[in-house]
């Protein structure tokens, strides 16, 4: 494990708001319980509590990273409507202790999903189009 310091800087924070993400232009998450993760110079990554999510539509699969800021993710598969994509969502179910906050929940590569998201009640949702981050793998896996 590595530790958080001014070199590599990792931070939590409250939504403060709701945020939905669409697959294939179908609702697959929607919550006003989502955690930002900043880490350094990456995007922002969204993590919704598994509560929120539609399990019905995803498959644990036998992937896993490690990080060392983080620990070891587990990976699932977005299955819908015949469409598949592997490893598309991520969890970290018993990450290192710093980062207790994320444990159990799920974020969605953005290259993948749709985000729409609002500042709070009274904001109206803002379209957040599925993206390529400088730190994608856009490869489709079953192309390798």
């Amino acid at each position: 494990m590595k530790p958080i310091g001014p070199d590599h800087p990792i931070s939590v924070k409250a939504h403060g708001g709701r945020v939905r993400v669409l697959f294939q232009g179908h609702e697959i998450a929607d919550s006003d319980d989502v955690l930002v993760l900043q880490e350094s110079t990456y995007p922002p990554v969204f993590y919704f509590p598994p509560g929120d999510v539609e399990m019905s539509v995803l498959s644990r699969t036998t992937e896993s990273t490690h990080c060392p800021y983080k620990g070891d993710a587990s990976y699932f598969t977005i299955l819908r409507d015949g469409k598949v994509v592997e490893n598309a969502v991520w969890t970290y179910e018993t990450p290192y202790d710093q980062m207790n906050l994320i444990t159990g929940r799920l974020a969605f590569y953005p290259q993948y999903v749709s985000f729409e998201e609002s500042a709070g009640a009274e904001t109206p949702i803002r379209h957040v189009p599925a993206h390529d981050p400088p730190y994608a793998d856009t490869t489709d896996p079953r192309d390798v």
